[in-house]
């Protein structure tokens, strides 16, 4: 097989979920009454972003063969917290940000350790450390309130030249900071080694404990930065129960519209950055064309059926396993 045809056989999904949230932001933009300009850029990125970031941490572990249902408690955890310590002086916010990541980061490490030395099923495991994040989060902020520095705020969620969104910068600094090295280094294809078959990863050779430890650690700590930029946008903190549970669910149709694979070891972060772009763009695109509110909820369920059955459909057309990552 020739080099650019395995290329795009491994990108396939990406370039899927790429070419799918291009053509749904046209139309989106097109239709919008304020049509396309800086402003509807800028808000579309806001939103899209915050899904964006808690996909990314959901892509890192699918990537295991694993999946996370505490990301969305981990994002509304860091919400409630950075709500709280990010404002006072310069120095204060610098280390109320440091703080907010490394409660982030420490969630992560927290389900990986469970999963790895306690041996349970990732399932059931963040079911249940979800459900203590969410009790910490309603501890910080039993009813919505804080506050966050608004300098800082200001800078993450404003523009670039006047017309680049400042969020959409960050993601991409994200993206290169902490995804592209991990994915090139050893342990980065170590998860993706576990994902395609935990068995034969051992056999290999390959250090299973490390390459899962470090995908459930980033994805903690990435799912921290999307709380942290949720107060940036909000300048609040709160511990809403039901957004952090539609956060997760998204994540999980995210990933899958970006082309990581449920059963593990194919897809990649960026991927899932456009699944969760596309998705978001979905609820816009019901926004701008009217669609009745009560129904909005119902089609978006659909939606996460169907993009969770795509995930399925692809190991009915193979016979070994081992195919669906060659």
């Amino acid at each position: 097989m020739k080099d650019w045809r395995f290329w795009f056989a491994e990108q396939r999904g990406t370039l899927m979920a790429i070419a799918i949230f291009i053509v749904m932001f046209i139309i989106y933009s097109s239709n919008h009454p304020a049509g396309f300009n800086a402003n509807v850029v800028q808000t579309a990125s806001n939103k899209g972003v915050l899904l964006a970031f808690v996909a990314m941490a959901q892509a890192l572990v699918v990537i295991t063969a694993g999946i996370d249902l505490s990301v969305g408690m981990i994002f509304t955890l860091t919400n409630c917290l950075a709500s709280w310590i990010v404002v006072g002086s310069p120095v204060q916010v610098f280390f109320g940000v440091v703080g907010v990541l490394l409660v982030g980061a420490l969630c992560g490490a927290i389900n990986g350790a469970i999963v790895i030395y306690g041996r349970l099923q990732p399932i059931v495991t963040t079911i249940a450390t979800g459900a203590v994040y969410y009790g910490i989060a309603l501890a910080i902020r039993p009813n919505p309130g804080g506050s966050v520095d608004e300098t800082l705020a200001d800078f993450f969620t404003g523009r670039f030249f006047g017309f680049i969104p400042a969020s959409l910068m960050t993601l991409a600094a994200v993206v290169l900071v902490v995804w592209v090295p991990f994915s090139r280094s050893v342990t980065g294809r170590a998860a993706y080694a576990v994902g395609s078959s935990e068995a034969a990863a051992y056999m290999s050779g390959v250090n299973i404990r490390r390459a899962k430890f470090a995908a459930y650690t980033l994805s903690g700590l990435l799912a921290g930065i999307g709380g942290l930029f949720l107060t940036f946008f909000t300048y609040t903190g709160e511990a809403a129960y039901a957004s952090g549970n539609a956060y997760t669910l998204f994540s999980i149709a995210a990933v899958v519209l970006g082309g990581v694979s449920l059963f593990g070891g194919k897809g990649s972060a960026i991927g899932a950055i456009f699944g969760a772009l596309a998705f978001r763009t979905i609820g816009d695109l019901l926004f701008v064309f009217d669609f009745d509110p009560l129904w909005q909820p119902l089609f978006q369920g659909v939606v996460l059926l169907l993009a969770v059955s795509i995930g399925a459909f692809g190991l009915f057309r193979i016979r070994n396993r081992l195919d669906w990552f060659g």
